[in-house]
This record gives C-alpha cells, structure tokens and sequence, in this order.
C-alpha cells in the first residue's frame, strides 16, 4: 500500500487522523446537490426547519425549489435568511404550528442526539431527513437508542462522493484532494409502524 497515513485515514472516514483539527462546533458545509439528490426521491412537506443551517448551503436550495425554511444554528454564520440563533438539542418548542418536516445535515458527533430529538419535535408524520456518514448504520449505542425500536425508513446511499466543506470553504476542500467519505440520506417518518428499512442508491 503507497500514500501517507493521513491518506489511510482519510480513505477509512476517520475523524481523528485528519490533517487539520476539526472545527470546534463540527461544521461542515454542504453541497447544496445534496437537496436535489433528496428531492429526486422523497416529497417532503412545503415548511422545513433547518435546525443546523451553517452558512445556508442547504436552507438557500430548499428555498429556491419553493419550500418555507426556518432555519436555525447553534450560532450565527453570516446566513442572510437565519431565522433564529438556538441550540438544537436544547429545543422546547417547534417554529410551526402546521405539519413540517426536519432537514439537516447534523454536526456528526451529535448525529445521534440529533436524531432522537427531531423524532421527538416532529408531529407525527413528519419526516427526520439526517444527511449522515453511511458509517451511521453501525455502532452499539445507535442500535440500541435509535435502531432496535425506530429504524429509518429510507436510507438513500449516494453512488457519487458527496463534498462537505470545513467551514464552508469548498474551495480549499478542492486544493486538498476532496472527501473520501461516503454519505447518505437517512430518512425517518414520525410514528411509522413499518419497521424496514429499504436502501436505494442516487
């Protein structure tokens, strides 16, 4: 095997043996193709809460494909559209009082917690769209807390490396070779009976 071991690492998806810190609050921006890959397969309800909205990356497509987004952040990120400055898995109330759904790609050391608060906030019916690592699937805990009692109902794998940017900056994501990671769109639907979960590529 040639390259360095950051290359190894990086390759595996590890977090820990990148070549930078990570950055404190684990943002890392979204390619906004990321929503038209979703939209291809899912209907989603016109009002969507955002609830990790960064720089907007995501909550500008939604926007532009017609849906009413809250979007919302643990801090401010120079989005022009924030709704709200709030910690997510603090969260007592919801910024709607019709049907919406929850789409966000999660700070991915919270992902789980993430998780179980959206399904918690949701009403019922309302879809929790997670943008997570295909690593997601594996893990005690989340099988345990998540998995075993409230599977996804979609796992939609992306066929093309998807690019998450450090701090939203995709032009120094490009000087240094690109992600290696492997994303997908875990889809869960609020009070859903039917406990499989079926895996399509987009």
């Amino acid at each position: 095997m040639s390259g360095n071991v950051n290359g190894v690492f990086k390759t595996l998806g590890a977090t820990s043996h990148s070549q930078h810190e990570r950055e404190p609050d684990d943002y890392y921006a979204t390619d906004p193709k990321a929503i038209d890959k979703l939209l291809s397969v899912a209907q989603l309800n016109t009002r969507i809460w955002e609830c990790a909205c960064g720089g907007g990356h995501l909550s500008e497509r939604l926007t532009e494909h017609g849906f009413y987004v809250c979007s919302s952040d643990i801090k401010d990120r120079g989005y022009k559209r924030l709704s709200v400055i709030k910690d997510f898995l603090k969260a007592k109330t919801v910024p709607f009082n019709q049907p919406f759904d929850i789409v966000t790609n999660p700070p991915y050391r919270y992902a789980k917690e993430f998780v179980i608060k959206a399904l918690e906030l949701l009403p019922h019916g309302g879809k929790c769209c997670m943008l997570l690592r295909l690593q997601f699937l594996e893990g005690k805990a989340r099988y345990e807390e998540i998995f075993r009692t409230t599977p996804p109902r979609r796992v939609y794998v992306f066929s093309e490396r998807l690019q998450c940017a450090k701090n939203g900056d995709f032009e120094q994501l490009k000087t240094s070779g690109g992600s290696a990671i492997a994303y997908a769109w875990f889809v869960w639907v609020k009070g859903c009976e039917n406990k499989t979960t079926t895996v399509n590529w987009i």
